[in-house]
């Protein structure tokens, strides 16, 4: 029976099984906009992969703007095995020590607090406290729209605005993104847990939202219910208008209020 010799560079992959490992190695050459590195340990052949957009922060037109072919590099394993099975890495993950020092400590459910350092349409930028400078952010934490409240609003500058000192719980560090993902929401009392009405309660809010299948009222701060088309008989209504609403279901566990009219 012949038996095959182990490849040297398959056992060196073997080695960088976790995402998140940081090695070091040598530039040894480009592919297009991706820097090729003979890892260390690597047995010839380059064995690593940085794609350009993975080298660095900064802007730059090629690679080798900032690196040159032996030049020493560090970098962060983002994938065991890509296309050409040579693991994947990001440069740019480790190229601000302090910025990579300070996301490995922390910790999904770990609280935090910090200051609002702008606000946009698509989630808030947070100065945590103790965080070194970013260097493109306005701020390392980031707070998606869903995750700002468990309120309704219409826009993120009706919640939060620059300056405001917020306390917040960690979602996720992403070294590869320089930020980490931060929710307020989650040291809010959740509204499901004690809705404050139930079957048979007529209340009275504006509709919030039209859709082919009805209507949605806003019966609270935080939440809305439907009126299935069904139950409207053929009721012309608008967004904004006031209506009387029944409670007909609550259900806690999919978090969805079903009304029906009570006038």
């Amino acid at each position: 029976m012949t038996h095959s010799t182990p490849d040297p560079l398959d056992r060196l992959r073997e080695r960088l099984v976790a995402p998140g490992e940081v090695v070091t190695g040598t530039v040894a050459g480009f592919d297009g906009d991706d820097v090729l590195v003979l890892l260390d340990g690597d047995p010839g052949r380059p064995s690593g992969r940085v794609p350009g957009h993975e080298l660095t922060w900064r802007r730059i037109g090629h690679p080798a703007e900032l690196v040159a072919v032996g030049q020493s590099i560090r970098a962060e394993v983002t994938m065991r095995g890509g296309r050409d099975g040579r693991v994947l890495l990001s440069a740019r993950a480790c190229e601000d020590e302090a910025l990579h020092r300070f996301l490995l400590g922390l910790a999904r459910g770990d609280v935090v607090t910090g200051t609002v350092s702008s606000v946009h349409r698509f989630g808030v930028f947070a100065r945590i406290d103790g965080e070194p400078a970013h260097p493109v952010h306005p701020g390392t934490g980031f707070i998606n729209v869903p995750e700002l409240t468990w309120a309704r609003f219409a826009d993120p500058a009706d919640v939060v605005t620059p300056g405001r000192r917020i306390r917040a719980r960690v979602l996720a560090p992403d070294t590869r993104r320089g930020q980490v993902a931060l929710s307020l929401k989650a040291l809010q009392d959740d509204p499901w847990n004690t809705p404050g009405m139930g079957v048979g309660d007529v209340l009275t809010g504006p509709v919030t939202k039209l859709v082919p299948f009805g209507v949605f009222v806003g019966v609270n701060e935080f939440m809305e219910g439907l009126v299935h088309a069904d139950l409207l008989a053929g009721r012309t209504v608008e967004e904004g208008q006031e209506l009387r609403v029944a409670v007909l279901e609550v259900d806690r566990a999919r978090r969805r209020v079903r009304l029906g009219l009570a006038d």
